[in-house]
């Protein structure tokens, strides 16, 4: 059996929003090929780790390496460079509104490629085609419907066939059978391009359909990653709670509690 090759690693990676921490000691490899999903509850970090893959922060301490690179320790231009392997889905389609589907989709191809007009056209038609909006090439964003919209982000996030391809939230705002069609979408992506795909969500039914494995964030650090059986089976309480619904209890520091309201230390 042949050893599977990294296409994401993050070794002790800590990040700080000020004097806040906000990841915390982040070990993870995403291997080629595989599809990763990011879970965790509201504030648990996950779209702040999904920032920092992207590189649009820089990290307090620690590496992250895409393709065999550290994107950590790159120049702008380097940077620059590695994106043309990135392709990125974000929550809310971020498309621009003044402008048709076609010309949303073609964005990356007339900022890294000296392609003629026609074989962008071309291959447009070709990546709606993909995600199944053919013929709304000259449809304005306002014409179109939710799941429409995150399909035509979607086109544009693979307009270049990246090696990388990251979702935001895919599924959010999505009825249920908008939300299964795009799931099969992202696995037909993954069987016929061979990308390695992480996908930030909340929805644990996407989660479970798509996922190779899960990894699970909570206050900062992962709990756990594994299968989605794994998951699934986990022991863990805040695993549990997450998976089922249930309320979060911590215990309360009376004297931390006392000096937040104050912002004194008690003593």
């Amino acid at each position: 059996m042949s050893e599977k090759t990294a296409a994401i690693k993050v070794k002790n990676l800590f990040t700080h929003y000020g004097d806040r921490l906000i990841l915390k000691d982040i070990n993870l490899t995403i291997e080629q090929g595989e599809i990763m999903v990011i879970m965790g509850g509201s504030g648990s970090g996950k779209s702040t780790f999904l920032r920092y893959l992207l590189g649009l922060n820089k990290p307090t301490s620690g590496s992250i390496e895409l393709l065999g690179k550290d994107i950590t320790r790159m120049s702008p231009d380097e940077m620059h460079a590695m994106r043309k392997n990135m392709g990125v889905a974000f929550q809310g389609g971020a498309l621009f509104g003044s402008m048709t589907v076609s010309e949303n989709i073609c964005l990356p191809l007339c900022e890294h490629t000296r392609l003629d007009q026609q074989t962008m056209d071309i291959m447009v038609r070709m990546k709606l085609e993909v995600v199944n909006l053919a013929g709304f090439e000259n449809f304005m964003p306002a014409e179109l419907s939710g799941g429409m919209i995150k399909r035509a982000a979607l086109a544009r996030a693979i307009i270049m066939d990246p090696k990388l391809l990251f979702f935001d939230e895919p599924s959010a705002g999505l009825d249920p059978v908008v939300s299964a069609e795009l799931d099969e979408l992202i696995l037909r992506l993954r069987d016929a391009m061979n990308m390695t795909i992480v996908v930030v969500t909340h929805e644990l039914d996407s989660a479970f359909k798509i996922a190779d494995r899960i990894t699970v964030l909570d206050r900062g650090e992962i709990l756990m990653c594994g299968t989605v059986d794994e998951v699934r089976n986990s022991d863990n309480e805040r695993i549990h709670n997450l998976l089922n619904r249930k309320p979060r209890r911590d215990k309360v520091d009376v004297d931390e509690y006392l000096s937040r309201l104050t912002g004194k230390t008690v003593e």
